[in-house]
């Protein structure tokens, strides 16, 4: 099984009514163990920061053409925890209803997420944003280029 390590980040820039971007690097070594890497960088309006989250972290698995040993690694929190703390399991479990059984939101993009991981084996990591972790800081930067590309594109 091919190794892949994905980087993600959302980029909401503290304004849920947009614009926005997500950026997403996905790095992966060759069978003549050459590393490459792949960069996806979009921007689009009226969204939260955890949809933003969500949506890099699909388009990085959905680029994948077959089944891998996935480390991905968001800034995330609520990404992540949803994985690692089973949250997402409870939801599907309880129908997309949270504990306190209201609707989970954002489940069109959980359901697209679980459709994505199939087949592969995922360890989520959390990296603490703005830390100075390099591949963080890359995919923050493809992130805000999406979205003041986004916006530019508006303005004219």
């Amino acid at each position: 099984m091919s190794k892949v390590t994905i980087y993600t980040d959302g980029a909401a820039r503290g304004n849920p009514d947009g614009p926005g971007g997500y950026g997403t690097i996905l790095q992966f070594v060759d069978s003549a163990g050459v590393l490459h890497e792949k960069e996806f960088s979009q921007g689009f309006e009226k969204t939260s920061n955890n949809r933003m989250e969500l949506l890099a972290a699909i388009v990085g698995l959905e680029a994948l053409n077959r089944p891998c040993e996935v480390e991905l690694y968001s800034d995330s929190r609520y990404l992540i925890d949803a994985h690692n703390q089973r949250w997402l399991a409870n939801w599907q479990k309880n129908g997309w209803k949270t504990a306190g059984k209201a609707p989970v939101r954002n489940q069109d993009l959980w359901e697209r997420l679980l459709r994505a991981e199939e087949g592969h084996r995922i360890c989520w990591h959390w990296v603490k944003g703005h830390n100075g972790h390099p591949e963080n800081e890359r995919c923050d930067k493809l992130a805000t280029d999406a979205a003041d590309a986004f916006s530019a594109g508006k303005q004219e």
